[in-house]
């Protein structure tokens, strides 16, 4: 099968075959195609889109060219979260240990941050010797041993993705939804789950800035995954604002240890606690939503999800003391706030500026060969709809050198905006998006 051919019926606006887009994803794995012969099929794909067929197809190949786990000899329902990134969303830290202390088996390969978002690998790289490279073995010990393993995506598992992803963000041809749907589920897929939890997130602080587009992609992924014989649903939740009140990755550590602990925000533990109820829904370990929410309640309010986070650290090789003691985390050497201007609420508080703002200390980055800073970031300590008195700190900027704050510090003053009246209320779940096969 020549790629010529293959990239003119996409061109021309034709579905192309099976056969077709299992030869592009197997090309995009072995490098039997030229990149640029990858990349003109990559346009015509952006251009002209592609069928829920073709979508499946290739999100089934991508997983299948690539180690494709698979977990038969560990005991009990596999299943997975994912989302698409936002500002201080760290959510997975939390429902990964909850959803384990109630029985799930949860293999979860995650990303690295890139842009003003932060990566569940970074945030747990910022836990002292915490390893995410785990071969296959040692993820296999982890699930059977305490339920859970959080690693990051190797160079065997769809690689396929890998190369696609690198030649998409070159080409301008990123925000396709059926590539997308792609790159996402091709590594679920190969996880070896059963059932997956997807949360779109959508506004300022989110890849997808409008409700339509989170669920259009959001509509993608339940019906590819589902097509896929994986259980999907998803979540499409508000990315308007911050999530919680850390923005940095030793400092979303320690907020998700505040939150197992039953004193973090109610923000983050109120979705952190319906994205875990969900999983073990899905996963056949509750009957209802409202069972799930009342299992999951009881592993934070218990302490199991604390003790399995605890385990989680020592399983993967980092140090457990660090969940009673947060000044084994490395700090900032440098601190300065941001206060208010004027007594009034916090109306608006910009979740891009702020992310944009922690990425230029160091927190995230720019390309993806950039090293991550784990002690900078920001602390939001007057947050949506909270009443302040002029001189107020509403931000707690941790640093470590003053060019990098100076750069960052007109962003920050701009994210943060006072009024005379308290907004209204905030939904944090905007939508829920079913497959066929989900009650």
């Amino acid at each position: 099968m020549r790629a010529v051919d293959v990239i003119r019926r996409k061109r021309d606006g034709k579905e192309l075959t099976h056969e077709e887009v299992e030869a592009f994803a197997r090309a995009a794995a072995d490098g039997s195609w030229s990149d640029y012969q990858l990349s003109a099929l990559l346009m015509a794909i952006f251009l002209n889109g592609m069928t829920p067929a073709e979508a499946a197809t290739l999100t089934g190949a991508m997983a299948n060219f690539g180690t494709r786990y698979r977990w038969d000899d560990v005991p009990g329902p596999k299943v997975d979260k994912h989302s698409t990134g936002g500002v201080g969303d760290k959510t997975s830290l939390i429902l990964a240990p909850l959803a384990a202390a109630c029985g799930a088996i949860v293999p979860m390969m995650s990303g690295r941050g890139l842009g003003h978002t932060g990566g569940t690998l970074d945030k747990l790289e910022a836990i002292p010797g915490f390893r995410v490279g785990l071969d296959e073995q040692e993820l296999r010990t982890a699930l059977k041993t305490i339920g859970v393993g959080m690693i990051g995506q190797t160079p065997t598992v769809a690689p396929a993705d890998r190369k696609l992803y690198s030649l998409r963000d070159v080409t301008g041809t990123v925000e396709s939804i059926p590539l997308i749907t792609a790159s996402i589920l091709s590594k679920k897929l190969a996880e070896g789950i059963d059932s997956l939890v997807m949360d779109v997130k959508a506004g300022r602080g989110a890849f997808m800035k409008t409700h339509a587009e989170a669920r259009a992609l959001a509509e993608s992924i339940v019906r590819v995954g589902t097509a896929n014989g994986l259980r999907t649903e998803a979540l499409i939740t508000e990315m308007e604002f911050p999530l919680g009140r850390a923005i940095g990755n030793s400092l979303e550590v320690i907020e998700c240890l505040e939150t197992l602990k039953g004193r973090g925000p109610k923000d983050l533990e109120d979705l952190s606690v319906t994205l875990a109820a969900r999983m073990i829904r899905l996963a056949g370990l509750a009957d209802s939503d409202n069972e799930a929410q009342a299992k999951i309640r009881q592993a934070l309010t218990s302490g199991a999800g604390l003790e399995k986070f605890r385990q989680i650290v020592q399983q993967q090789g980092g140090d457990p003391r660090i969940v009673d003691d947060y000044t084994l985390f490395p700090t900032a050497p440098h601190r300065t706030t941001i206060v208010a201007d004027r007594s009034g609420y916090i109306t608006d508080l910009h979740a891009e500026k702020i992310g944009m703002g922690g990425m230029i200390l160091g927190a995230g980055r720019q390309r993806a060969e950039d090293r991550v800073d784990h002690v900078v970031g920001v602390i939001v300590r007057a947050h949506l709809g909270e009443q302040v008195a002029n001189g107020d700190v509403v931000l707690d900027v941790h640093y470590r050198d003053e060019s990098t704050l100076a750069n960052a510090l007109p962003l920050l003053r701009k994210s943060v905006t006072i009024g005379n009246e308290a907004p209204a209320w905030r939904e944090l779940v905007l939508e829920t998006i079913r497959g066929n096969s989900v009650s």
